[in-house]
């Protein structure tokens, strides 16, 4: 099993400055990897039907309604589940979370996992992100720390990868954004995207 991992919003609290209201955290789950090799693939053939440099990476907030359709449409064939948290930031009270964006971070990701209904054992975990060794490392361990016990071991192991590397990444990020995008009701595509995908969702959680 292999899960891929990436957000959408910003994991900043000044929401009356400029900072998302929400934020989403979603993750693709493999269950096989020739499923998750096959679907890669698939992603790049049409990065170059698109005739897009290979050194461009699908994004959703910098993509048009053409290019998201095409990719949703091209990923939809293939066998993968995704969850997503949603988080809705005025109801969030914690000091540490509201002050601290990795503290956010993590522990967002820590709810998306091990939250998961069953559906996410032992698998290998791939993060969007960077950051120094110490924060790697301390991040790795508190979800070893959170996830992994005596009665059930979530995560095998964990790696943060540069998305411009991994289509896998860039599916997570093109699907969350579709996610997000269907809460900014304002928006004339607001349910376009969602719906190509529904079948694949097997979880959208409101965090409360």
């Amino acid at each position: 099993m292999i899960v891929f991992i990436d957000d959408s919003g910003d994991p900043g609290f000044k929401l009356q400055k400029g900072s998302s209201q929400i934020f989403v955290i979603g993750c693709v789950v493999f269950d096989d990897e020739l499923e998750a090799e096959k679907t890669a693939v698939a992603i790049k053939e049409l990065k170059r039907r698109l005739k897009f440099p290979d050194d461009v990476e699908f994004k959703f907030n910098k993509s048009s309604r053409k290019v998201r359709e095409s990719f949703l449409k091209t990923i939809n064939p293939f066998a993968f589940k995704f969850r997503c948290l949603i988080i809705q930031k005025r109801i969030v009270r914690s000091e540490e979370l509201r002050q601290n964006k990795k503290s956010f971070y993590s522990y967002a990701i820590k709810l998306l996992l091990k939250h998961n209904g069953g559906s996410i054992r032992d698998a290998k975990i791939r993060v969007d992100g960077s950051g120094d060794r110490n924060f790697r490392r301390s991040f790795v361990a508190y979800l070893r720390k959170q996830l992994n016990s005596a009665q059930r071991k979530i995560m095998r192991d964990c790696k943060l990868v540069d998305s411009k590397e991994n289509v896998l990444i860039q599916m997570a990020d093109m699907i969350t954004g579709s996610i997000y995008r269907s809460y900014q009701i304002d928006k004339k595509d607001s349910v376009v995207y969602k719906k190509i995908i529904q079948k694949h969702i097997e979880d959208e959680w409101r965090f409360r």
